[in-house]
């Protein structure tokens, strides 16, 4: 005799005959639902992947910018220096940058951050299609060095 199922009941008899759907037996077990099916996804080992792997797996995906912490982490150990210190570098290139973009401030190597001021102009309303007038405005601007474009983007 087949049981009832009462209106709301949402198990259903799969091919093994447990009742229970996959997300289920995960919490039955004692297991984190999305790490679960994270594994299962892109794991063919049995073990939970690491963010490398992750992140390989992903086709089409980019890979998460560095924090400021990763940031501190690395020039400290490239320069053999403590955390605190490379962290208040860090901040002090960043405020004198600050202060000194309206002169036009250079990273070496890097770029050079700049003020740009933008024209009044005319554009359009999505929603109305009416014209609007965009005031003129000042930006920051970050002009990439031409040496840090190759090594990006692989030219020689």
């Amino acid at each position: 005799m087949i049981p009832r199922m009462e209106s709301g009941d949402f198990r259903h008899q799969s091919r093994m005959g447990s009742g229970k759907t996959p997300l289920q037996k995960i919490a039955l077990a004692g297991e984190d639902p999305i790490d679960s099916a994270r594994m299962t996804r892109y794991s063919f080992s049995g073990q939970k992947p690491g963010v490398a792997e992750t992140i390989r797996a992903k086709e089409g995906t980019m890979a998460k910018a560095m924090t400021k912490s990763q940031i501190v982490g690395r020039l400290a150990d490239k320069a053999k220096i403590t955390k605190g210190t490379a962290a208040s570098l860090l901040e002090e290139l960043a405020s004198l940058a600050a202060k000194e973009a309206k002169n036009g401030f250079t990273l070496p190597g890097i770029g050079k951050v700049v003020l740009v001021n933008r024209k009044a102009r005319m554009g359009r309303n999505p929603q109305t299609g009416q014209p609007i007038k965009i005031p003129a405005k000042r930006v920051v601007r970050i002009r990439i060095a031409k040496a840090l474009k190759d090594a990006i983007l692989g030219r020689k």
